[in-house]
């Protein structure tokens, strides 16, 4: 694999759908919530990654809207493992001055996740390093709609698309400059639809426990050979 010395140009911000841990399970003969277990170490090991290529931003599409439409057991499992992990990963976090933040609803989130979510935003708030934002409970159409109604609510009249971007969860975040997908699948799947309007996409067949530095490597190298126009012409 190529080094670190040869990356020219690296994504200030890198959104990843996390896709293929229950085939990855299935593959293999074991259950899905092996697939996710693994998936955790796939997530440790993009997120030191990101750290060490300079990444700015790096959001992780982690429960979706659409996903409770999953067996009530493996979504319950999928929440226990998320606090979980956040509990005994957070201090790790802190230290390596990484700063974590949630995107999506909390209501109707376990109550103990929610409140780990908030403890791990607390101790991390003022970190300068990596930005790591995991969007849990997150739907595209749920924010815009969410953003919609903000506005309504506030009484502007004069909607433009700053007055949108401002009222998304994502506020304050600078648009992804390249969306993985995992899997093989080619879809964003409701994920930050308004603010990927000139993102980059990169698919992969690799399962998301799989993707490990060199597959995240792979993808950095392939965006560096983009030529990013944002609907003009090239130089």
């Amino acid at each position: 694999m190529k080094d670190k010395a040869k990356l020219k140009v690296v994504p200030e911000h890198i959104a990843i759908i996390m896709d293929g841990n229950g085939r990855w399970a299935k593959k293999k003969g074991l259950p899905r919530i092996a697939g996710h277990k693994e998936g955790l170490n796939a997530v440790r090991a993009v997120v030191k990654a990101a750290r060490k290529y300079g990444v700015k931003y790096l959001t992780l599409y982690s429960f979706s809207t659409e996903n409770w439409k999953r067996p009530e057991d493996e979504v319950r499992f999928l929440f226990h493992l998320m606090d979980e992990r956040l509990r005994k990963e957070g201090q790790q976090l802190h230290k390596n001055n990484v700063k974590v933040l949630f995107i999506g609803k909390r209501d109707g989130l376990p109550v103990k996740l929610v409140k780990t979510m908030g403890w791990v935003e607390r101790q991390t708030c003022k970190n300068t390093g990596l930005n790591l934002i995991f969007a849990i409970n997150y739907g595209s159409r749920q924010e815009i709609t969410d953003a919609v109604k903000r506005i309504i609510s506030s009484g502007e009249k004069d909607i433009t698309e700053e007055t949108i971007e401002k009222n998304l969860y994502t506020a304050g975040i600078p648009a992804p400059d390249l969306i993985i997908r995992t899997s093989g699948e080619k879809r964003l799947s409701n994920f930050l639809l308004w603010q990927a309007a000139y993102t980059e996409l990169y698919f992969t067949p690799i399962f998301w426990p799989d993707f490990k530095e060199d597959e995240f490597l792979k993808a950095l190298f392939d965006y560096q050979r983009r030529k990013r126009r944002f609907g003009g012409l090239s130089g």
